[in-house]
Formats: structure tokens, C-alpha cells, sequence
């Protein structure tokens, strides 16, 4: 998949990471996520879009794996993350290349 990866996560659990509700009329039940190389690539692009007027979802968190992200919604409502993940490395593209095990979820 050209350094795409796809990933499951429980509906309730997903919505609440993007800071919506599960049951809330739109949610799609999945997220399309761009995964960078630092947490302060999530920090630029985060400023970069709110100050689009993007509509954010949540500020940038960290995660309980040492990940850190933000969700933002685009013009139809479909739920968008911006995420480092230290488990996911990235060639020099920007691809995600492999996934490693996250033990601790």
C-alpha cells in the first residue's frame, strides 16, 4: 500500500481519542491518519491548520505509547488525525515502513 498501514481500533475508543462522540450523528467510524516523523511536526501542522480555520477536534495529546496527535475534521465531517508514532518508523519520504509491536495497549 505505498507505505499505508491499516489499523483497527474499537468505535468507542477511536471516537473518544478524536474527541467525538461514538454515537454522534456523522461519525464514520473510521479515521484517515498522516503519521509524521516528531512531535513537533504535529505541533506545526496543528498551528498551520487552525490557523486555516480548520475545525479541530482536539488539541495535540500524547498517547499512552509515548505517540502524541490530533484529530480535525474536513468539510464533510470525516475525522482526520495528524500523529508521531515512535512504533511506526519512517523512510526518508515519509512512508511508514513497518509497524512495530506496541505491548503495552
Amino acid at each position: 500500500m505505498n507505505g499505508f498501514l491499516f489499523s483497527l481500533f474499537d468505535r468507542k475508543s477511536l471516537a473518544a481519542g478524536a474527541g467525538v462522540s461514538a454515537s454522534e450523528h456523522g461519525f464514520r467510524s473510521f479515521t484517515f491518519a498522516y503519521n509524521v516523523s516528531s512531535k513537533q511536526e504535529v505541533d506545526l501542522l496543528f498551528d498551520e491548520l487552525k490557523e486555516k480555520g480548520v475545525n479541530m477536534l482536539n488539541e495535540p495529546q500524547d498517547t499512552p505509547f509515548g505517540g502524541y496527535f490530533f484529530c480535525f475534521a474536513d468539510v464533510e465531517d470525516n475525522v482526520l488525525e495528524v500523529a508521531y508514532n515512535p512504533y511506526i518508523p519512517l523512510d526518508e519520504s515519509g512512508n511508514a515502513i513497518s509497524h512495530n509491536n506496541i505491548d503495552n495497549l
